[in-house]
């Protein structure tokens, strides 16, 4: 498999050169996600491109040429990629490089395979630098294709060999984003921990939508001593000291994200309002009781600054089926 390994490198810099001497700058065209949720990482990986390539031009470029970044936006989108690729083909580009995002890298690789097939002498290479779903490398391997970064088995297989040696670890949470890339992980940490360390539990597995979710917290409550805690509905599954625990969680993750946004509590002028949210069976009439337990921590944390308004609503339900669910309002300096 290494020496494979090597001859796809050498295949891919030999295309490179091949096709170099046919244009007079080299370009590459960046397929990634200059806008939307993703547009943060897109732009980080055209800095690192371009920056590469001013690097080899400042050396004397390839065969002499400069090399050329030239940018795309794909939005994260497969059927955008698609698009942006039939403008490079357009422009007689004839390299391409993506990495964010493991469904536009398969329909890319499908959209290249075909165009070479149907092209001969026009063909196109794509250089995938960070999208990792191993099938890309395995059954769905493709000559015109080439990822110089290691697959999410290949990660996958080094973290959980360091589990190996790490004893301490008993219970592990999967949460992975839910498209290619979050189900290989996902297989692969279920199919090398049974192999590997068949003590672990793994006591949560969570897909989120991909690129929607802003808010960790409901997910973060789900996650406390390696076991799911505090979903159901009051006064139904539940009783009150169940609903006082998750508003007690819901306290203590309001005041981690404070901490995590003003690096420090000190910086907290008054707490100004809790606005509690309590999943009720019809008939449960202790929502205030429930917040008593959130209040109560904030004033044993913050003192007089943990003083407050507050209001408390029973509800049919709430996101992911929790117990309850807190916001607050701040006054910081």
């Amino acid at each position: 498999m290494f020496r494979i390994a090597i001859r796809a490198a050498a295949l891919a810099a030999a295309a490179l050169v091949a096709f170099a001497a046919q244009a007079q700058n080299i370009r590459i065209a960046y397929i990634d996600p200059l806008s939307g949720p993703f547009a943060n990482v897109g732009e980080a990986g055209l800095k690192h491109f371009q920056a590469m390539a001013e690097d080899i031009n400042a050396k004397g470029g390839l065969l002499g040429r400069k090399v050329e970044i030239v940018p795309f936006d794909n939005k994260v989108s497969p059927q955008e990629a698609l698009n942006q690729l039939k403008r490079v083909i357009d422009q007689d580009i004839r390299f391409i490089t993506q990495g964010n995002s493991s469904a536009v890298a398969g329909a890319l690789i499908d959209a290249v395979n075909r165009h070479n097939e149907r092209n001969p002498g026009k063909e196109i290479l794509y250089l995938n630098y960070a999208a990792v779903d191993p099938a890309f490398t395995n059954e769905k391997c493709s000559f015109w294709h080439f990822r110089f970064d290691a697959n999410s088995d290949m990660k996958m297989e080094s973290l959980t060999t360091w589990m190996v040696g790490n004893k301490a670890i008993k219970k592990v949470y999967l949460i992975n984003q839910d498209y290619s890339f979050g189900h290989a992980v996902k297989r692969a940490a279920r199919e090398l921990l049974a192999r590997k360390r068949p003590d672990v539990q793994i006591v949560g597995d969570d897909l989120h939508p991909i690129g929607q979710v802003k808010d960790f917290a409901p997910y973060i409550a789900k996650i406390k001593d390696g076991k799911v805690v505090v979903t159901g509905k009051l006064g139904g599954d539940l009783d009150l000291s169940h609903g006082q625990e998750a508003a007690r969680l819901c306290a203590i993750n309001i005041l981690a994200q404070a901490k995590a946004a003003l690096r420090d509590l000190d910086r907290i002028v008054q707490l100004l309002r809790l606005n509690g949210f309590v999943n009720a069976a019809p008939g449960f009439a202790d929502h205030p009781k429930v917040l008593n337990a959130a209040s109560e921590l904030m004033v044993e944390i913050l003192g007089n600054k943990g003083l407050h308004t507050r209001i408390a609503v029973g509800c049919a339900s709430l996101p992911l089926n929790a117990a309850v669910e807190i916001d607050a309002i701040f006054a910081v300096d």
